[in-house]
């Protein structure tokens, strides 16, 4: 009856061990700054952005300026005067908040910048990370970088190293 149970026992963890899922672990920050290419993009697009968000921050200040006179003077101007300062300045703050939608908004210009100069480069490790779960036969494969899903993560676990040398990056 022991000899039964045993071999029972061993055939289950037998099956358990052929059904198990493999998986590994990577970290797409860490491999997306060891690639020159990345690095190189995400200074242009920090340049291009500090240059547009100084745009934005110098007409704000002309219209800070513009509001601050308008304050001092108002008092001495007529109706019809004040009134078409009032829709300069409407005008002038609808301005600024259009441009700023424009280069930061919902798909604005950064949006596109990012789709044109990272995106390609993110294509290409999803597809070294494919290329590495099908050679590896991993079932899953988990990303531990922002938005961690992982709460524990085993550093032998890490093929993020691998994942370079797909890209041939030491």
């Amino acid at each position: 009856m022991h000899k039964k149970l045993f071999i029972l026992a061993l055939f289950l963890v037998f099956t358990a061990m052929s059904n198990a899922q493999r998986y590994a672990v990577i970290d797409s920050k860490y491999i997306l700054e060891k690639l020159a290419d990345y690095k190189t993009s995400q200074t242009k697009l920090d340049q291009i952005s500090n240059q547009w968000q100084l745009e934005i921050e110098k007409k704000q200040t002309e219209l800070d300026k513009m509001y601050k006179d308008y304050d001092a003077e108002q008092v001495m101007l007529s109706n019809e005067l004040r009134k078409k300062r009032e829709d300069e300045l409407f005008n002038r703050e609808k301005e600024v908040r259009d441009l700023q939608k424009k280069r930061f908004g919902f798909e604005g210009d950064l949006f596109k910048l990012r789709q044109e100069l990272i995106k390609p480069i993110q294509d290409r490790v999803y597809v070294a990370i494919q290329k590495l779960a099908i050679e590896r036969s991993y079932d899953f494969i988990l990303d531990k970088s922002e938005g961690i899903t992982v709460i524990f993560a085993d550093p032998k676990l890490d093929k993020s190293d691998e994942v370079l040398k797909f890209l041939s990056v030491k």
